[in-house]
C-alpha cells in the first residue's frame, strides 16, 4: 500500500488485518515490524482501538520480552538480536506487517522476508521509489495492491495544503563531492555550519514569507548535529527561540521540547535524523528544508510532517534554499512530486512560475532559484548533453545493465524525454556504447515508440512481448478472433497505413522489420516491459457483442481503436470516423463516439464547440453534432439504441494535442441513453455501465460551471 505521509497507512493495515480476522481466520496471528520504537507505539494504540480490544497485542523493543507473540509488534533491531525466527516456523504469522516499506531492501530486513511465509505480506510506504533502485517491489509481484499520493490526498482534504516557496540560497554545491547518490555529508556540514551570512537569509525569509512569527510552529531539516545545533543557537540570538535534536536526543527531552513547541514557547526545532517517519506533530505550520534532501522518500516524508491536519493551521508554510547542484541531483522529481498534474511539462510551469496543483497549494520560486532550477533540469535531462552523460555513467552508478526500461526507472524519466529525441540505441551510440543505428531504422523505431508510449494495457502489452520473442505473426491468427485484434493493433500501432500503401506484401513482412533486427527488439521489449510495470489500470474486456482487443479504461490512439474495433485491419482501412468525433458500424450495430474534453476556439470552430463533461461517475453529458436532430435518424438510433440492439461506446480524452503531439483516448465503455434536450445539437445524458476511475474523473467533470 502506498499513501502519502499522514493519509493513516497505519489505520488501513488494522482494518485489513480485522477484515482478515472476520472473514477468513479468526485465529490469525499478526506480527507488525518497524525500525522506529515511536512507530510501534502508535501502531499498537492504533490497532487496539480499530480492533476494540484494549488488551491486544505486545512489544518486543530494547530487549522487552513480551507476554506472548501471536499478535507481535516488533522492531527489526530486536527481531535480529534476539535471532526472533528460530522461536516460531515459517507459517507461523497469517499476517505480516512491515511498515516503512522502503527500508525493506536493506540488509537487515533480509532474513525476516526471506524466513516467513504468511497468507498475506502487507508492506506500508510512502514513497516505493528508492534512489539507490533497490528493488522492494518484487516482493508484490512488482505491483502495487492501492494508493494515494501526495496531491491526491490535498484534493481529499486529508492532507493540509502546501504554500512552497524555492527561496535563492547562498550557497551553491555544484563543487561538493557527490557518491552513491548523495553529497558528502561531512562537506555539505561545514558549508553550512558557521556560515553566518547564510543563517541571516534563512531567518529573514522566515519574517518575509510567514504571516506572523509568533504563530509558527516550525521544524528545520539540518544536514548534521552540528549544523542543528547552530542554526538553533543563530535563531535564538536573532529572536526566534529555537532548539535541536537529533536521534541522539532522549524520549524525555523530546517530549519536552515538542511541549514547548507546540505551545509557542520556542518557533522552530532544527533536527537531523529525526521526524522523517512515525512521529506526529499536527500543530506543525512551518517547515524549512536547509539542506538538499537527495532521497525522494526523505524529502516526502518531511514534508509530511507538517501536513498533518489541524484546526489551528490553515495550510503549510515550506521554505526551501535553492542552491546549484550536482548534475546528479534531482530537481525534477521534486517538483513532479508536488504536481497534481504531469501532462504538463515541468519546464514549461517552472518557467512560466505557473504549477498545476491541488487546491489551495502554491508553488513560488524567486528569480534566481528559478533560474536555477530550470538550468539544472535542461541540463541535466531535458538536454541531448545531459541524457548522453546520464547513460555514460548508468552501469557505474547504478550497478545494473544498461536498457531503456532500467534508465527510464532509475532516473524516474518519462518516455517522451528519449523519443522526442531519438532511439535509444541512438543516444547510446553517441555515449560511445554501441555502433550508431541505420537512418531508416533510427526512423521506425523512434516513430514505433512513440505510438506505443501511451499504451497500458497490459494484455496488449504482453500479447506485443510475446510476439516480439516469437516473430511469428500467427500467433494472433491461431488463438482466436480477439487475438487477431491484437495483431491488428500491433499492426496500427507500427505503421499508420495498410499493406498496399506502404508496399509490403504481407503482414509478416511489415512486421520483420521490427523483429529480424536484435536491437530493435530488445529495445522495444525493454520499453514495453517498463510500459507494463508502470501500468495501474485494472483492465477488463468489453462487451461489443463481437471480439476485441480492447479494454475497458484502457488508453488507444484513434487508429488503434480502428483497428481493435475491426474498422481497419492491415489489408484494408475506411476513411469513415477518421477525423469525425463519431463513427457508425453498421455492420456490428455501434456507435463509436471520441470525446475531447478540454476545446478552445483555437482548435474548434464555433460550430464543433461540443459541451462534454461527465455530470458524475455515472452520467455523462455529450453534444451531438449540431446537424443531429431528434427526429433524424442518427437522432432516433441515439435514443432507441437499446430496443434497436445497438450498442454506444465512450472514448475520451482532455486534449486534442500537448506540445503538437496527438493526445489518445481513455475507454470509457459502453453507455446507455437516459435522456436528452435541444435539436442540432443534442444533448444527450448517458449513464455508463461502468464507472469513470477516480483519476479520470478530475479532469472529465472539470469543464463543468456555474
Amino acid at each position: 500500500i502506498v499513501a502519502a505521509t499522514g493519509t493513516g497507512k497505519t489505520v488501513i493495515s488494522a482494518f485489513d488485518f480485522r477484515r482478515f480476522k472476520e472473514k477468513i481466520n479468526p485465529h490469525a496471528k499478526l506480527l507488525f515490524v518497524a525500525h522506529r520504537e515511536e512507530i510501534l507505539k502508535q501502531s499498537l494504540h492504533t490497532f487496539r482501538a480499530i480492533l476494540k480490544d484494549h488488551n491486544f497485542g505486545d512489544l518486543c523493543i530494547h530487549g522487552q520480552v513480551p507476554s506472548q507473540i501471536d499478535h507481535l509488534f516488533i522492531s527489526i533491531q530486536s527481531f535480529n538480536s534476539t535471532d526472533f525466527s528460530s522461536r516460531t516456523e515459517p507459517d507461523y504469522y497469517d499476517f505480516i506487517i512491515v511498515d516503512e516499506f522502503h527500508h525493506a531492501a536493506a540488509d537487515s530486513y533480509q532474513k525476516l522476508l526471506s524466513f516467513y511465509q504468511p497468507k498475506i505480506l502487507l508492506g506500508l510506504t510512502a514513497t516505493p521509489e528508492r534512489m539507490d533502485n533497490l528493488d522492494i517491489l518484487g516482493y508484490f509481484d512488482g505491483r502495487i495492491a492501492a494508493e494515494i499520493r501526495l496531491s491526491e490526498a490535498i484534493g481529499r482534504n486529508l492532507l493540509a495544503p502546501f504554500h512552497y516557496f524555492g527561496i535563492t540560497d547562498t550557497v551553491n554545491l555544484d563543487d561538493v563531492e557527490w557518491t552513491r547518490g548523495k553529497y558528502n555529508q561531512a562537506v555539505l556540514s561545514k558549508r553550512y555550519t558557521g556560515n553566518d551570512e547564510r543563517a541571516d537569509h534563512i531567518a529573514q525569509s522566515v519574517q518575509k514569507y510567514v504571516t506572523a512569527v509568533d504563530d509558527v510552529i516550525g521544524l528545520g531539516f539540518c544536514v548534521s548535529i552540528e549544523h542543528a545545533k547552530y542554526m538553533a543557537e543563530i535563531f535564538t540570538k536573532l529572536g526566534i527561540p529555537s532548539t535541536h535534536l537529533s536521534s541522539e536526543s532522549s524520549s524525555d527531552e523530546r517530549n519536552s521540547v515538542q511541549r514547548k513547541l507546540c505551545d509557542k514557547e520556542i518557533h522552530f526545532i532544527f533536527v537531523v535524523d529525526l521526524y522523517n517517519e512515525g512521529v506526529d506533530i499536527p500543530q506543525v505550520n512551518t517547515i524549512l528544508f536547509l539542506r538538499p534532501t537527495e532521497s525522494m522518500t526523505v524529502f516526502l516524508q518531511q514534508l509530511g510532517r507538517g501536513l498533518r491536519l489541524c484546526d489551528e493551521k490553515e495550510c503549510l508554510t515550506v521554505l526551501d534554499f535553492v542552491g546549484r547542484q550536482h548534475a546528479n541531483y534531482r530537481f525534477d522529481a521534486k517538483y513532479r512530486a508536488l504536481l497534481s498534474d504531469v501532462t504538463t511539462p515541468l519546464i514549461k510551469q517552472i518557467r512560466e512560475n505557473n504549477f498545476s496543483l491541488p487546491r489551495g497549494c502554491f508553488i513560488t520560486l524567486e528569480k534566481v532559484a528559478q533560474e536555477t532550477v530550470l538550468s539544472h533540469i535542461e541540463r541535466s535531462l531535458s538536454k541531448r548533453k545531459g541524457l548522453i552523460q546520464k547513460i555514460t555513467e548508468f552501469e557505474q552508478e547504478s550497478h545494473q545493465p544498461l536498457c531503456v526500461g532500467a534508465f527510464l526507472s532509475y532516473h524516474h524519466l518519462d518516455p517522451h524525454e528519449i523519443y522526442q529525441k531519438s532511439s535509444f540505441r541512438q543516444l547510446c551510440a553517441e555515449a560511445k556504447l554501441c555502433i550508431s543505428p541505420l537512418p531508416d531504422e533510427e526512423e521506425r523505431i523512434t516513430t514505433a515508440a512513440k505510438r506505443l508510449l501511451h499504451l497500458n494495457s497490459v494484455s496488449m502489452i504482453r500479447y506485443i512481448r510475446q510476439f516480439l520473442a516469437t516473430k511469428n505473426v500467427d500467433l494472433g491468427v491461431k488463438n482466436g478472433e480477439r487475438q487477431q485484434t491484437f495483431t491488428n493493433i500491433l499492426y496500427y500501432s507500427l505503421y499508420s497505413q495498410p499493406l498496399n500503401e506502404i508496399h509490403y506484401p504481407d503482414l509478416q513482412s511489415s512486421l520483420n522489420a521490427f523483429v529480424e533486427n536484435e536491437w530493435m527488439r530488445s529495445e522495444l521489449d525493454s520499453l514495453l516491459a517498463y510500459l507494463e510495470e508502470k501500468t495501474e489500470v485494472m483492465e477488463e474486456p468489453l462487451d461489443l457483442g463481437f471480439e476485441t482487443g480492447l479494454s475497458l479504461h484502457c488508453t488507444y490512439s484513434r487508429d488503434q481503436i480502428f483497428a481493435g474495433l475491426g474498422h481497419w485491419t492491415p489489408q484494408e482501412w475506411n476513411v469513415a470516423g477518421k477525423r469525425e468525433g463519431v463513427l457508425y458500424l453498421k455492420a456490428k450495430n455501434l456507435d463509436v463516439f471520441f470525446i475531447t474534453l478540454n476545446k478552445s476556439e483555437k482548435h474548434f470552430s464555433p460550430s464543433t464547440m461540443y459541451d462534454d463533461y461527465a455530470i458524475n461517475a455515472d452520467l455523462f453529458h455529450w453534444q451531438s453534432q449540431s446537424t443531429t436532430s431528434a427526429s433524424s435518424p442518427t437522432g432516433k438510433r441515439y435514443i432507441n439504441h437499446e430496443s434497436l440492439g445497438s450498442k454506444v461506446l465512450l472514448f475520451v480524452r482532455e486534449f486534442n494535442k500537448i506540445n503538437n503531439i496527438s493526445q489518445p483516448y481513455v475507454c470509457l465503455g459502453t453507455a446507455s441513453y437516459v435522456s436528452h434536450t435541444g435539436s442540432k445539437p443534442m444533448s444527450i445524458v448517458w449513464r455508463l455501465h461502468h464507472s469513470i476511475p477516480a483519476g479520470l474523473m478530475k479532469k472529465a467533470n472539470k469543464t463543468i460551471s456555474g
